[in-house]
């Protein structure tokens, strides 16, 4: 089980930092992941467009399903590459030899898969806004809280399941296999906020599904994960 050791959190959260702050490096060098998760995501959202009519009133009510279903598709390219990054050439098993708690390995992948998506999902909203013709910026300060709990929960669960289906055959196969069924409450909850938003209902009615998401699903798949990292590392 992953502890915090004798270094203490500021070691933590350094090492944890450092991870991240290697992969924004490597992702800016290359934009391989950011770039085909938001091509992926402009694409569906235009296909999307063609098979709903934009300005039908059932299709509006239907945008914040079809906006969270682009986000979390759209993720599962950038999940995979997280870890089929550390495979090659032995880098996963060099951070695991490293003198440091395993779980800070995790959470510094969490934070840049976090980083990574967030940015493309605030991209994305662009095509939506102009195909669909709604307004998700009339609540800035909740569209933020939604997407970044909605993704911090998802991220996390995508987090640990890239590690574990890292050195499968079939890694592309096997993420989105584990990852969406236990997602679906994420994305229910997230599903329910934003229609909210988008349809101009009362946002305190938000409230709840904002604790569900924090409590049962962001903490908890954080915190998990975390505990178990040190064992998916030994696999």
């Amino acid at each position: 089980m992953a502890t915090v050791g004798a270094t203490g959190w500021s070691a933590l959260g350094r090492v944890s930092l450092a991870i991240a702050a290697k992969d924004f490096l490597s992702e800016r060098r290359t934009k391989e992941v950011f770039i085909t998760m938001v091509v992926f995501g402009f694409m569906v959202a235009v296909i999307f467009s063609f098979a709903f009519e934009p300005t039908n009133e059932e299709a509006q009510r239907m945008v914040g399903g079809l906006v969270w279903l682009v986000f979390f598709f759209s993720g599962i390219l950038g999940l995979n590459r997280s870890f089929t990054r550390e495979t090659l050439n032995e880098c996963l098993q060099g951070l695991r030899l490293a003198p440091a708690d395993p779980g800070a390995i995790y959470l510094g992948k969490l934070l840049s898969n976090l980083t990574f998506l967030l940015l493309a999902e605030l991209i994305l909203l662009v095509p939506f806004q102009v195909l669909f013709d709604v307004h998700f910026w009339r609540e800035p300060l909740w569209l933020l809280v939604i997407l970044v709990l909605g993704t911090w929960g998802y991220a996390a669960l995508g987090t640990i399941f890239a590690a574990v289906s890292a050195n499968t055959r079939m890694r592309e196969f096997m993420l989105p296999l584990l990852v969406l069924p236990l997602c679906l409450p994420v994305l229910i909850v997230a599903v329910e906020a934003t229609t909210r938003l988008l349809r101009g209902l009362p946002l305190d009615g938000n409230w709840p599904w904002i604790a569900l998401l924090v409590l049962c699903f962001d903490i908890f798949f954080t915190l998990l994960p975390w505990f178990v990292f040190e064992a998916v590392l030994e696999q």
